[in-house]
């Protein structure tokens, strides 16, 4: 089974000081670095999503800003493709799902952020689309949330989302539980 790594929205806004700063994200990174180079020493297939907001009042993600570009822990290597989306579904109006089968890609192993938004929307398409997927929750990462009057921990929201997907649209796993299954 041909497997690729997909890194969603890795980009220096989510990071300190940027316009949209997650919690934990420097350590995702960090992990999604990790898995990157075992791909990368293994010479499987990498796929880069960079988020582009389109949106009257985006605030974040803005075309031609630093804080849109992908993160240097993770950077594209030449040959690495880069799909660029302005939706939470990475699959949404790019050639991500072409790419992918062009290159006879069937299992996907995803990192990146948000948690609640791009990681949950683009795993439930690439499930729907016939892809096996793993999830590697810890190298990925989201914010707190609001609901009603409620403050939402990012702990919580990040572990109700790696709980949703489970086990049904992906394998959820640690970065280390994934590398010690290629190792």
């Amino acid at each position: 089974m041909s497997k690729a790594l997909l890194l969603v929205d890795i980009q220096n806004d989510y990071f300190k000081g940027g316009a949209m700063e997650l919690i934990n994200m420097e350590l995702a990174a960090g992990n999604a670095e990790k898995v990157l180079s075992l791909f990368r020493r293994n010479t499987l297939p990498i796929y880069h999503v960079q988020h582009i907001s389109m949106g009257a009042g985006s605030t974040f993600f803005l075309l031609d800003t630093e804080g849109a570009k992908i993160h240097r822990l993770v950077l594209p290597l030449g040959g690495e493709p880069v799909i660029r989306k302005h939706f939470p579904n990475a699959f949404r109006e790019t050639d991500l799902l072409s790419q992918l089968r062009k290159d006879n890609i069937k299992e996907l192993v995803i990192c990146g952020a948000m948690s609640h938004m791009c990681i949950d929307a683009t795993v439930r398409a690439a499930f729907d689309h016939g892809f096996r997927c793993t999830v590697v929750e810890d190298a990925c990462a989201t914010r707190n949330l609001k609901f009603k009057d409620r403050e939402i921990q990012s702990s919580d929201v990040h572990s109700a989302f790696m709980a949703a997907l489970s086990p049904i649209y992906a394998r959820v796993v640690s970065s280390r539980q994934f590398y010690n299954s290629l190792v």
